[in-house]
């Protein structure tokens, strides 16, 4: 899966993709992606470009931290992350990163590559995250993409995160679709916002 913590359709996704994995017994690969990324160049509201801004500092340190402390830091630091974003409604980027890197036991001085100045090879790593997700979906969707086996997609947008045979069944119904030739789009308007249970 591929996740931008500031995102709470992805944050939907991934506790859905949770119950899949204990359900199934698949093991999940999670990797970063930036919607500051894709929106780059993008006429945007004000209030979701602020948002954009922000959320460069997240994924640059998910980025850093995996590169000096191995690839399994990264869900530890997804999951404290966007509980503090989703959960608990932390709007400041900076105290999210410094209380996650906390409670996962990093150091707190991986917190200076939120910066902007926090040097290209963080800027770089997290493009190809980004551009591996993109590659295999395209530049028209967000966040979160799923790969399974080669059969990629973007979403599901679901809310609330369905759980145990209910998880399951999407999971199938989601790689049977996308996995039909020739199979592009499913879409609804949302009647909903993101349900947090």
């Amino acid at each position: 899966m591929f996740f931008d913590p500031a995102c709470p359709w992805a944050w939907m996704t991934s506790r859905w993709l949770m119950e899949v994995e204990r359900a199934k017994g698949i093991t999940v690969t999670w990797s970063v992606m930036s919607l500051a990324v894709l929106n780059e160049g993008r006429d945007l509201p004000e209030d979701y470009r602020a948002l954009m801004d922000r959320a460069w500092g997240p994924v640059r340190v998910i980025i850093a931290a995996a590169r000096e402390h191995g690839d399994d830091v990264v869900k530890r630091l997804y999951d404290a992350m966007g509980t503090r974003i989703h959960l608990q409604g932390e709007k400041d980027f900076d105290v999210v990163v410094e209380d996650a890197l906390a409670e996962v036991g990093l150091p707190a001085e991986l917190a200076s590559y939120a910066a902007p100045t926090a040097g290209d090879e963080t800027d770089r790593a997290l493009r190809a995250s980004h551009e591996r997700g993109i590659s295999l979906v395209g530049d028209e969707v967000g966040t979160p993409i799923i790969n399974v086996d080669g059969v990629a997609f973007f979403g599901p947008v679901v809310s609330p995160a369905p759980k145990g045979e209910d998880a399951v069944r999407l999971f199938d119904g989601c790689v049977l679709v996308a996995g039909t030739p020739g199979f592009f789009e499913l879409k609804r308007t949302r009647d909903v916002g993101p349900i947090f249970d």
